[in-house]
Protein backbone atom coordinates (compact mmCIF):
# COMPACT_ATOMS: atom_id res chain seq x y z
CA UNK A 1 0.00 0.00 0.00
CA UNK A 2 1.21 3.33 -0.92
CA UNK A 3 1.87 6.37 1.72
CA UNK A 4 -1.91 7.91 2.30
CA UNK A 5 -2.37 11.60 1.31
CA UNK A 6 -4.90 13.73 2.06
CA UNK A 7 -7.81 14.54 -0.56
CA UNK A 8 -11.01 16.40 -0.54
CA UNK A 9 -11.56 14.99 3.25
CA UNK A 10 -10.38 11.69 2.68
CA UNK A 11 -7.48 9.91 3.00
CA UNK A 12 -6.39 8.56 -0.02
CA UNK A 13 -4.51 5.20 -0.68
CA UNK A 14 -3.94 3.71 -3.60
CA UNK A 15 -3.61 -0.53 -3.61
CA UNK A 16 -3.15 -3.08 -5.88
CA UNK A 17 -5.67 -5.99 -6.73
CA UNK A 18 -3.54 -8.36 -4.98
CA UNK A 19 -4.05 -6.36 -1.87
CA UNK A 20 -8.06 -5.86 -1.53
CA UNK A 21 -8.84 -8.65 0.01
CA UNK A 22 -6.41 -8.48 2.70
CA UNK A 23 -6.63 -4.61 3.10
CA UNK A 24 -10.90 -4.75 3.58
CA UNK A 25 -10.00 -7.43 5.69
CA UNK A 26 -8.17 -5.57 7.94
CA UNK A 27 -10.47 -2.30 7.87
CA UNK A 28 -13.57 -4.38 9.02
CA UNK A 29 -11.36 -5.51 11.56
CA UNK A 30 -10.37 -2.37 12.64
CA UNK A 31 -14.10 -1.37 13.33
CA UNK A 32 -14.45 0.89 9.89
CA UNK A 33 -17.46 0.52 7.57
CA UNK A 34 -17.33 0.59 3.70
CA UNK A 35 -19.90 3.30 2.47
CA UNK A 36 -19.86 2.37 -1.49
CA UNK A 37 -18.05 1.39 -4.48
CA UNK A 38 -17.93 2.27 -7.77
CA UNK A 39 -16.07 2.88 -11.27
CA UNK A 40 -14.05 5.04 -12.89
CA UNK A 41 -12.26 5.01 -16.34
CA UNK A 42 -9.34 7.77 -16.26
CA UNK A 43 -7.59 7.53 -19.75
CA UNK A 44 -8.90 4.56 -20.91
CA UNK A 45 -7.94 2.39 -17.18
CA UNK A 46 -10.35 1.27 -14.88
CA UNK A 47 -9.82 2.27 -11.35
CA UNK A 48 -12.33 0.87 -8.69
CA UNK A 49 -13.11 3.07 -5.41
CA UNK A 50 -14.40 2.49 -1.77
CA UNK A 51 -15.20 5.28 0.20
CA UNK A 52 -15.21 3.84 4.17
CA UNK A 53 -15.79 5.80 6.97
CA UNK A 54 -13.02 5.66 10.08
CA UNK A 55 -15.18 6.50 12.79
CA UNK A 56 -16.60 10.10 13.42
CA UNK A 57 -15.38 13.53 12.61
CA UNK A 58 -12.11 11.66 11.07
CA UNK A 59 -11.39 11.41 7.40
CA UNK A 60 -12.93 8.89 5.08
CA UNK A 61 -10.67 6.36 3.56
CA UNK A 62 -10.60 6.59 -0.26
CA UNK A 63 -9.38 2.90 -1.15
CA UNK A 64 -8.50 3.15 -5.08
CA UNK A 65 -7.11 0.73 -7.50
CA UNK A 66 -6.11 0.60 -11.42
CA UNK A 67 -7.69 -2.89 -12.53
CA UNK A 68 -7.72 -4.83 -16.18
CA UNK A 69 -11.57 -5.35 -15.06
CA UNK A 70 -11.44 -8.17 -13.07
CA UNK A 71 -11.48 -7.81 -9.21
CA UNK A 72 -11.81 -10.38 -6.48
CA UNK A 73 -15.34 -10.31 -4.93
CA UNK A 74 -15.49 -8.72 -1.58
CA UNK A 75 -19.32 -9.38 -1.03
CA UNK A 76 -18.22 -12.53 0.95
CA UNK A 77 -16.49 -10.54 3.59
CA UNK A 78 -18.01 -7.55 3.42
CA UNK A 79 -21.74 -8.36 2.14
CA UNK A 80 -23.12 -4.85 1.87
CA UNK A 81 -20.79 -4.35 -1.39
CA UNK A 82 -22.54 -7.33 -3.33
CA UNK A 83 -25.50 -5.16 -4.70
CA UNK A 84 -22.57 -2.54 -5.97
CA UNK A 85 -20.21 -4.83 -7.32
CA UNK A 86 -23.29 -6.28 -9.22
CA UNK A 87 -23.78 -2.64 -10.47
CA UNK A 88 -20.67 -2.32 -12.02
CA UNK A 89 -21.06 -6.02 -13.60
CA UNK A 90 -24.22 -4.54 -15.14
CA UNK A 91 -22.98 -1.21 -15.99
CA UNK A 92 -19.66 -1.26 -16.06
CA UNK A 93 -18.40 -4.53 -17.45
CA UNK A 94 -16.57 -5.58 -14.75
CA UNK A 95 -16.08 -8.94 -13.37
CA UNK A 96 -15.88 -9.83 -9.65
CA UNK A 97 -14.81 -13.37 -9.50
CA UNK A 98 -16.30 -15.22 -6.34
CA UNK A 99 -19.02 -13.52 -5.59
CA UNK A 100 -22.13 -15.24 -4.29
CA UNK A 101 -24.59 -14.05 -6.13
CA UNK A 102 -23.24 -13.43 -9.38
CA UNK A 103 -26.71 -12.52 -11.17
CA UNK A 104 -27.58 -9.52 -12.46
CA UNK A 105 -29.04 -6.73 -11.13
CA UNK A 106 -29.50 -3.79 -12.97
CA UNK A 107 -30.18 -4.91 -16.51
CA UNK A 108 -32.30 -8.20 -15.52
CA UNK A 109 -32.13 -11.07 -16.65
CA UNK A 110 -33.79 -11.60 -20.30
CA UNK A 111 -32.41 -8.29 -21.05
CA UNK A 112 -29.07 -7.36 -22.75
CA UNK A 113 -27.41 -3.94 -23.93
CA UNK A 114 -24.83 -3.96 -26.96
CA UNK A 115 -22.42 -2.91 -24.18
CA UNK A 116 -21.93 -1.22 -21.02
CA UNK A 117 -23.58 1.91 -20.45
CA UNK A 118 -20.78 2.89 -18.06
CA UNK A 119 -17.86 0.59 -19.72
CA UNK A 120 -14.83 1.83 -21.49
CA UNK A 121 -16.47 2.59 -24.68
CA UNK A 122 -19.70 4.43 -23.55
CA UNK A 123 -23.60 3.29 -24.19
CA UNK A 124 -24.60 2.70 -27.56
CA UNK A 125 -28.01 0.72 -28.82
CA UNK A 126 -31.16 -0.19 -26.71
CA UNK A 127 -32.19 -2.25 -24.35
CA UNK A 128 -33.10 -5.58 -26.00
CA UNK A 129 -34.85 -8.89 -25.07
CA UNK A 130 -37.81 -10.81 -23.55
CA UNK A 131 -38.82 -10.53 -19.58
CA UNK A 132 -37.48 -14.06 -17.57
CA UNK A 133 -38.10 -14.92 -13.91
CA UNK A 134 -35.04 -13.92 -11.57
CA UNK A 135 -32.70 -15.97 -10.41
CA UNK A 136 -33.28 -16.80 -6.75
CA UNK A 137 -33.35 -20.24 -4.66
CA UNK A 138 -36.59 -22.28 -5.45
CA UNK A 139 -38.23 -23.15 -2.34
CA UNK A 140 -40.01 -26.34 -2.80
CA UNK A 141 -42.68 -28.62 -0.89
CA UNK A 142 -46.12 -29.57 -1.27
CA UNK A 143 -48.25 -27.04 -0.11
CA UNK A 144 -45.61 -24.05 -1.15
CA UNK A 145 -47.52 -21.50 -3.14
CA UNK A 146 -45.71 -18.30 -5.24
CA UNK A 147 -47.09 -15.18 -5.55
CA UNK A 148 -45.21 -12.46 -8.06
CA UNK A 149 -46.53 -9.04 -7.37
CA UNK A 150 -45.92 -6.05 -9.75
CA UNK A 151 -43.81 -4.45 -11.25
CA UNK A 152 -47.30 -2.37 -11.40
CA UNK A 153 -49.13 -2.20 -8.35
CA UNK A 154 -51.96 -0.08 -7.05
CA UNK A 155 -52.74 3.40 -6.37
CA UNK A 156 -49.15 4.93 -7.44
CA UNK A 157 -46.89 3.15 -5.34
CA UNK A 158 -43.29 2.95 -7.30
CA UNK A 159 -42.72 0.18 -9.55
CA UNK A 160 -41.71 -2.95 -8.60
CA UNK A 161 -41.87 -7.17 -8.66
CA UNK A 162 -41.70 -9.23 -5.54
CA UNK A 163 -41.69 -12.82 -5.71
CA UNK A 164 -43.10 -14.62 -1.74
CA UNK A 165 -42.90 -18.23 -1.42
CA UNK A 166 -45.10 -18.69 1.62
CA UNK A 167 -47.48 -21.63 3.05
CA UNK A 168 -50.82 -20.15 3.85
CA UNK A 169 -49.62 -16.59 5.82
CA UNK A 170 -46.15 -17.26 6.71
CA UNK A 171 -43.85 -16.31 4.49
CA UNK A 172 -40.98 -18.72 3.89
CA UNK A 173 -38.88 -16.34 1.12
CA UNK A 174 -39.31 -13.24 -0.21
CA UNK A 175 -36.91 -11.30 -3.46
CA UNK A 176 -37.71 -8.31 -4.55
CA UNK A 177 -36.97 -7.29 -8.49
CA UNK A 178 -36.42 -3.35 -8.84
CA UNK A 179 -34.79 -1.12 -11.53
CA UNK A 180 -37.69 -1.35 -13.71
CA UNK A 181 -37.06 2.15 -14.37
CA UNK A 182 -33.66 2.73 -14.07
CA UNK A 183 -33.26 6.30 -15.49
CA UNK A 184 -29.46 5.76 -16.12
CA UNK A 185 -29.06 8.99 -14.12
CA UNK A 186 -25.07 8.70 -13.60
CA UNK A 187 -24.52 8.66 -17.42
CA UNK A 188 -27.26 11.45 -17.60
CA UNK A 189 -24.69 13.74 -15.52
CA UNK A 190 -21.95 13.42 -17.98
CA UNK A 191 -21.07 16.03 -20.37
CA UNK A 192 -23.46 18.75 -18.03
CA UNK A 193 -22.29 21.61 -16.97
CA UNK A 194 -21.35 21.62 -13.21
CA UNK A 195 -23.61 24.39 -12.78
CA UNK A 196 -26.59 23.14 -14.68
CA UNK A 197 -26.53 20.12 -13.29
CA UNK A 198 -27.96 20.92 -10.01
CA UNK A 199 -31.20 20.80 -11.56
CA UNK A 200 -30.70 16.94 -12.96
CA UNK A 201 -29.63 16.55 -8.98
CA UNK A 202 -32.91 17.77 -8.02
CA UNK A 203 -34.49 15.32 -9.93
CA UNK A 204 -32.57 11.75 -9.06
CA UNK A 205 -35.68 11.33 -6.48
CA UNK A 206 -38.37 13.54 -5.95
CA UNK A 207 -38.96 13.72 -2.27
CA UNK A 208 -35.12 14.31 -1.68
CA UNK A 209 -34.37 17.26 -4.17
CA UNK A 210 -32.71 19.32 -1.32
CA UNK A 211 -30.63 16.67 -0.36
CA UNK A 212 -29.69 15.11 -3.85
CA UNK A 213 -28.85 18.99 -4.75
CA UNK A 214 -27.05 19.63 -1.54
CA UNK A 215 -24.42 16.50 -1.73
CA UNK A 216 -23.82 17.72 -5.12
CA UNK A 217 -22.73 21.09 -4.84
CA UNK A 218 -21.21 20.31 -1.89
CA UNK A 219 -19.03 17.39 -3.93
CA UNK A 220 -18.02 20.01 -6.40
CA UNK A 221 -17.57 23.04 -3.92
CA UNK A 222 -15.01 20.27 -2.10
CA UNK A 223 -13.59 20.00 -5.76
CA UNK A 224 -13.15 23.96 -6.55
CA UNK A 225 -12.26 24.88 -3.04
CA UNK A 226 -15.60 27.25 -2.70
CA UNK A 227 -16.33 28.42 0.55
CA UNK A 228 -19.86 28.81 1.27
CA UNK A 229 -21.02 32.38 3.36
CA UNK A 230 -22.42 31.43 6.79
CA UNK A 231 -26.02 33.05 6.00
CA UNK A 232 -26.39 30.43 2.78
CA UNK A 233 -24.89 27.48 5.28
CA UNK A 234 -27.38 28.65 7.78
CA UNK A 235 -30.36 28.32 4.86
CA UNK A 236 -29.11 25.34 3.24
CA UNK A 237 -30.05 23.72 6.88
CA UNK A 238 -33.20 25.16 7.23
CA UNK A 239 -34.08 23.76 3.17
CA UNK A 240 -33.21 20.05 4.57
CA UNK A 241 -34.97 20.27 8.15
CA UNK A 242 -37.69 21.89 6.03
CA UNK A 243 -37.45 18.43 3.83
CA UNK A 244 -37.02 16.09 6.06
CA UNK A 245 -40.15 17.56 8.27
CA UNK A 246 -43.12 16.52 5.34
CA UNK A 247 -40.66 13.50 4.74
CA UNK A 248 -41.21 12.47 8.16
CA UNK A 249 -45.03 13.05 8.38
CA UNK A 250 -45.63 11.56 5.07
CA UNK A 251 -44.05 8.39 6.50
CA UNK A 252 -46.35 8.42 9.80
CA UNK A 253 -49.30 8.98 7.47
CA UNK A 254 -48.55 6.12 5.24
CA UNK A 255 -47.36 4.02 8.20
CA UNK A 256 -50.60 4.60 9.67
CA UNK A 257 -52.46 3.61 6.08
CA UNK A 258 -50.87 0.27 6.64
CA UNK A 259 -52.53 0.01 9.85
CA UNK A 260 -55.77 1.05 9.02
CA UNK A 261 -55.86 4.41 10.75
CA UNK A 262 -57.89 6.25 8.54
CA UNK A 263 -58.17 9.26 10.51
CA UNK A 264 -54.41 8.98 11.27
CA UNK A 265 -53.61 8.55 8.00
CA UNK A 266 -55.15 11.50 6.89
CA UNK A 267 -54.18 13.76 9.61
CA UNK A 268 -50.19 12.84 8.40
CA UNK A 269 -51.07 13.61 4.87
CA UNK A 270 -52.56 17.20 5.62
CA UNK A 271 -49.45 17.69 7.78
CA UNK A 272 -47.23 16.84 5.36
CA UNK A 273 -49.40 19.42 3.12
CA UNK A 274 -49.16 21.85 5.56
CA UNK A 275 -45.10 21.51 5.64
CA UNK A 276 -45.23 21.73 1.51
CA UNK A 277 -47.08 25.33 1.31
CA UNK A 278 -44.97 26.30 4.30
CA UNK A 279 -41.85 25.76 1.67
CA UNK A 280 -43.90 26.74 -1.18
CA UNK A 281 -44.57 30.42 0.64
CA UNK A 282 -41.00 30.77 1.89
CA UNK A 283 -39.60 29.64 -1.13
CA UNK A 284 -42.09 29.57 -4.11
CA UNK A 285 -41.40 25.88 -4.83
CA UNK A 286 -42.84 23.13 -2.84
CA UNK A 287 -40.77 20.21 -3.19
CA UNK A 288 -37.77 23.40 -2.45
CA UNK A 289 -35.99 22.71 -5.79
CA UNK A 290 -34.18 25.60 -7.93
CA UNK A 291 -32.41 27.08 -4.88
CA UNK A 292 -29.34 25.62 -4.57
CA UNK A 293 -26.35 26.51 -6.77
CA UNK A 294 -22.63 26.28 -6.69
CA UNK A 295 -21.36 28.32 -4.16
CA UNK A 296 -24.71 28.66 -2.16
CA UNK A 297 -28.47 29.77 -3.10
CA UNK A 298 -29.85 31.29 -6.48
CA UNK A 299 -31.51 34.16 -4.17
CA UNK A 300 -31.63 34.85 -0.98
CA UNK A 301 -34.63 33.96 1.48
CA UNK A 302 -36.56 35.53 4.07
CA UNK A 303 -36.15 33.11 7.00
CA UNK A 304 -35.97 34.41 9.98
CA UNK A 305 -39.49 34.78 10.73
CA UNK A 306 -40.07 31.01 9.95
CA UNK A 307 -40.15 30.08 13.66
CA UNK A 308 -43.66 31.84 14.26
CA UNK A 309 -44.89 30.69 10.68
CA UNK A 310 -43.89 27.12 12.12
CA UNK A 311 -46.22 27.53 15.63
CA UNK A 312 -49.17 25.88 14.75
CA UNK A 313 -47.41 22.55 12.44
CA UNK A 314 -45.65 22.43 15.62
CA UNK A 315 -48.79 22.07 17.98
CA UNK A 316 -50.80 20.01 15.77
CA UNK A 317 -47.67 17.66 14.99
CA UNK A 318 -46.76 16.97 18.32
CA UNK A 319 -50.52 16.14 19.66
CA UNK A 320 -50.91 13.84 16.05
CA UNK A 321 -47.46 11.94 17.18
CA UNK A 322 -48.90 11.57 21.03
CA UNK A 323 -52.66 9.98 19.72
CA UNK A 324 -50.51 8.00 17.39
CA UNK A 325 -48.37 6.56 19.88
CA UNK A 326 -51.22 6.19 22.15
CA UNK A 327 -53.24 3.83 19.83
CA UNK A 328 -53.09 0.33 21.05
CA UNK A 329 -54.34 -0.83 17.32
CA UNK A 330 -51.52 0.80 15.90
CA UNK A 331 -48.57 -0.09 18.46
CA UNK A 332 -49.77 -3.87 18.22
CA UNK A 333 -49.18 -4.21 14.89
CA UNK A 334 -45.72 -2.36 14.42
CA UNK A 335 -44.72 -4.27 17.86
CA UNK A 336 -42.07 -7.07 16.89
CA UNK A 337 -42.69 -6.80 13.25
CA UNK A 338 -40.02 -6.69 10.94
CA UNK A 339 -36.97 -6.98 13.06
CA UNK A 340 -33.40 -5.99 11.85
CA UNK A 341 -30.47 -7.06 14.13
CA UNK A 342 -27.56 -4.80 14.52
CA UNK A 343 -25.46 -7.37 13.20
CA UNK A 344 -27.60 -7.49 9.83
CA UNK A 345 -27.76 -3.83 9.88
CA UNK A 346 -24.46 -3.44 10.29
CA UNK A 347 -22.81 -5.93 7.35
CA UNK A 348 -25.65 -5.13 5.27
CA UNK A 349 -25.63 -1.50 4.65
CA UNK A 350 -28.20 -0.22 6.61
CA UNK A 351 -28.22 3.27 6.78
CA UNK A 352 -30.62 6.13 8.31
CA UNK A 353 -33.62 5.72 10.73
CA UNK A 354 -33.42 2.07 9.82
CA UNK A 355 -29.68 1.69 10.68
CA UNK A 356 -30.77 3.85 14.19
CA UNK A 357 -33.63 1.66 14.48
CA UNK A 358 -31.38 -1.35 15.20
CA UNK A 359 -28.89 0.36 17.66
CA UNK A 360 -26.25 1.93 14.64
CA UNK A 361 -25.76 5.55 16.18
CA UNK A 362 -24.27 6.77 12.83
CA UNK A 363 -25.68 10.41 11.71
CA UNK A 364 -23.68 12.16 8.65
CA UNK A 365 -24.73 15.41 10.32
CA UNK A 366 -22.92 14.77 13.49
CA UNK A 367 -20.42 12.55 12.84
CA UNK A 368 -18.82 14.16 9.31
CA UNK A 369 -20.94 17.65 9.76
CA UNK A 370 -21.51 20.11 6.62
CA UNK A 371 -23.46 23.05 5.82
CA UNK A 372 -24.04 24.91 9.26
CA UNK A 373 -24.68 21.77 11.31
CA UNK A 374 -21.69 22.05 13.63
CA UNK A 375 -22.88 25.12 14.99
CA UNK A 376 -26.34 23.89 16.36
CA UNK A 377 -27.47 21.52 18.82
CA UNK A 378 -29.46 18.28 17.87
CA UNK A 379 -30.13 14.60 19.45
CA UNK A 380 -29.78 12.00 17.49
CA UNK A 381 -32.31 9.24 18.57
CA UNK A 382 -31.60 5.78 18.54
CA UNK A 383 -32.92 2.24 19.69
CA UNK A 384 -32.29 -1.26 20.12
CA UNK A 385 -34.71 -3.30 19.33
CA UNK A 386 -34.78 -3.09 15.44
CA UNK A 387 -38.51 -3.61 14.69
CA UNK A 388 -41.19 -1.57 12.73
CA UNK A 389 -41.74 0.36 16.32
CA UNK A 390 -38.48 1.48 17.09
CA UNK A 391 -38.30 2.85 13.29
CA UNK A 392 -41.18 4.30 14.13
CA UNK A 393 -40.20 6.35 17.39
CA UNK A 394 -36.60 7.00 15.57
CA UNK A 395 -38.54 8.67 12.70
CA UNK A 396 -40.84 10.61 15.48
CA UNK A 397 -37.85 11.42 17.74
CA UNK A 398 -36.55 12.76 14.56
CA UNK A 399 -39.07 14.75 13.49
CA UNK A 400 -38.74 16.61 16.74
CA UNK A 401 -35.58 17.67 16.27
CA UNK A 402 -35.62 18.67 12.31
CA UNK A 403 -38.10 21.37 14.25
CA UNK A 404 -35.68 21.96 16.62
CA UNK A 405 -33.35 22.56 14.15
CA UNK A 406 -35.57 24.87 11.97
CA UNK A 407 -35.67 26.86 15.22
CA UNK A 408 -32.24 27.44 15.81
CA UNK A 409 -30.97 28.01 12.41
CA UNK A 410 -33.73 30.31 11.97
CA UNK A 411 -32.78 32.10 14.92
CA UNK A 412 -29.09 32.51 14.47
CA UNK A 413 -29.19 34.14 10.70
CA UNK A 414 -27.02 36.79 10.24
CA UNK A 415 -27.28 39.42 7.14
CA UNK A 416 -24.78 38.88 4.51
CA UNK A 417 -24.57 36.84 1.10
CA UNK A 418 -25.70 33.98 -0.21
CA UNK A 419 -23.21 33.09 -2.71
CA UNK A 420 -19.92 33.05 -2.96
CA UNK A 421 -17.94 34.49 -5.84
CA UNK A 422 -15.92 31.77 -7.87
CA UNK A 423 -14.20 31.26 -11.32
CA UNK A 424 -14.52 27.45 -12.16
CA UNK A 425 -11.04 26.25 -12.54
CA UNK A 426 -9.74 24.86 -15.77
CA UNK A 427 -7.81 21.18 -15.65
CA UNK A 428 -9.22 17.97 -13.78
CA UNK A 429 -10.94 18.07 -10.57
CA UNK A 430 -12.66 15.41 -8.18
CA UNK A 431 -14.77 15.98 -4.81
CA UNK A 432 -16.74 14.30 -2.72
CA UNK A 433 -20.14 15.83 -1.11
CA UNK A 434 -22.60 13.94 1.29
CA UNK A 435 -25.89 14.44 3.46
CA UNK A 436 -27.93 12.69 5.76
CA UNK A 437 -31.06 12.97 4.21
CA UNK A 438 -34.58 11.49 5.72
CA UNK A 439 -33.76 8.70 4.82
CA UNK A 440 -30.23 8.28 5.52
CA UNK A 441 -27.08 8.62 4.35
CA UNK A 442 -26.44 9.90 0.69
CA UNK A 443 -22.96 10.45 -1.02
CA UNK A 444 -21.85 12.00 -4.25
CA UNK A 445 -18.54 11.82 -6.08
CA UNK A 446 -17.94 14.03 -8.97
CA UNK A 447 -14.73 14.21 -11.61
CA UNK A 448 -14.81 17.15 -13.64
CA UNK A 449 -12.25 18.56 -16.23
CA UNK A 450 -12.63 22.18 -17.55
CA UNK A 451 -16.46 22.89 -16.11
CA UNK A 452 -18.20 20.09 -17.32
CA UNK A 453 -18.67 16.30 -15.34
CA UNK A 454 -17.11 13.13 -16.94
CA UNK A 455 -18.11 10.96 -14.47
CA UNK A 456 -20.61 11.07 -11.23
CA UNK A 457 -21.54 8.40 -8.37
CA UNK A 458 -24.20 8.48 -6.31
CA UNK A 459 -25.01 6.36 -3.52
CA UNK A 460 -28.21 6.99 -2.23
CA UNK A 461 -30.12 5.48 1.48
CA UNK A 462 -32.71 3.31 -0.55
CA UNK A 463 -30.21 1.40 -2.50
CA UNK A 464 -28.84 0.52 0.64
CA UNK A 465 -31.90 -0.22 2.78
CA UNK A 466 -33.69 -1.91 -0.31
CA UNK A 467 -31.19 -4.32 0.05
CA UNK A 468 -31.55 -4.74 3.39
CA UNK A 469 -35.18 -5.10 3.77
CA UNK A 470 -36.07 -8.79 2.93
CA UNK A 471 -34.10 -9.56 5.91
CA UNK A 472 -36.72 -8.37 7.61
CA UNK A 473 -39.53 -10.28 5.46
CA UNK A 474 -37.80 -13.89 5.61
CA UNK A 475 -40.18 -15.67 7.91
CA UNK A 476 -42.64 -13.33 8.64
CA UNK A 477 -46.59 -13.13 7.48
CA UNK A 478 -48.37 -11.89 5.00
CA UNK A 479 -50.31 -9.73 7.18
CA UNK A 480 -47.49 -7.93 8.25
CA UNK A 481 -45.84 -7.07 4.94
CA UNK A 482 -47.11 -3.79 3.82
CA UNK A 483 -46.87 -2.76 7.73
CA UNK A 484 -42.95 -3.61 7.48
CA UNK A 485 -42.11 -1.88 4.41
CA UNK A 486 -43.80 1.33 5.11
CA UNK A 487 -41.72 1.16 8.07
CA UNK A 488 -38.24 1.01 6.16
CA UNK A 489 -39.73 4.67 4.51
CA UNK A 490 -38.12 3.44 1.38
CA UNK A 491 -38.39 4.97 -2.36
CA UNK A 492 -38.06 2.88 -5.31
CA UNK A 493 -36.25 5.84 -7.63
CA UNK A 494 -34.14 6.89 -5.00
CA UNK A 495 -32.66 2.95 -5.52
CA UNK A 496 -33.24 2.85 -9.09
CA UNK A 497 -31.73 5.89 -10.37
Amino acid sequence: MSAAMTYNDCERRQISAAELTAVATDCIAAGMRFQMAWHDWEEGVCVVRYLISQGNRVPFLLLELRTDETLPSLAAIVPLLGWYEREMQDLGGLRFTGHPEPYPLVIHEGFSLPRPPLGREGPEGHLSGAYAPPTMPEVRGDQVQDLYWGPIRADVVETGEFHFSYIGEAILHYHPRLFFKHRGMEARFAGQRVEAAVFLAERVSGVGSVSHALAYCQAVESAWGIEVPARAQLLRVILAELERLYNHFHYFGLLAKTTTLKVGSATGFLLEERVKQLAGQLTGSRFLRSLLTIGGLRHDLQAEHLASALENIIDEGEAYLTRLHHTASHLDRLMGTGILSKEAAFDQGATGPVARASGLDRDLRRDHPYAAYSHLRFNVPVREKGDAMARSEVRAESLREAIALLMQASGHIKAGPVRAEYTAPQGQQEGLGWAETPRGSLYYSVRIRDGRLERVKIKSPSFSNWRVFPLTVHGTNMMDYAINEASFGLTTAGCDR
